[in-house]
């Protein structure tokens, strides 16, 4: 899960970047989906990727524009799973 924070709080430059190049995601990192907080701010993006450097390459194309957390994040059900011997 990624987490964008808009430098100066202007949406604007990173979705005329995204309009004129697209995505800028390097082979082996994908997109699964995206939410943009009321006040065009902040996103919160989830990225699949099997190796760390992939998502480091795409965060080089965009942190001129958006600084980000990252926090690696694991489905429910594995949750479950982790936690099961615990219960």
């Amino acid at each position: 899960m990624i987490i964008e924070h808009f430098k100066g709080q202007d949406p604007v430059p990173v979705y005329r970047r995204f309009r004129e190049r697209g995505r800028l995601a390097p082979e082996g990192l994908r997109y699964i989906s995206s939410w943009v907080d009321e006040k065009l701010e902040r996103c919160f993006q989830l990225m699949e990727t099997e190796d760390r450097k992939h998502l480091d390459e795409w965060i080089v194309n965009w942190n001129d524009l958006v600084e980000f957390e990252v926090y690696p994040v694991i489905s429910s059900s594995e949750a479950v799973e982790r936690i099961s011997p615990r219960l």
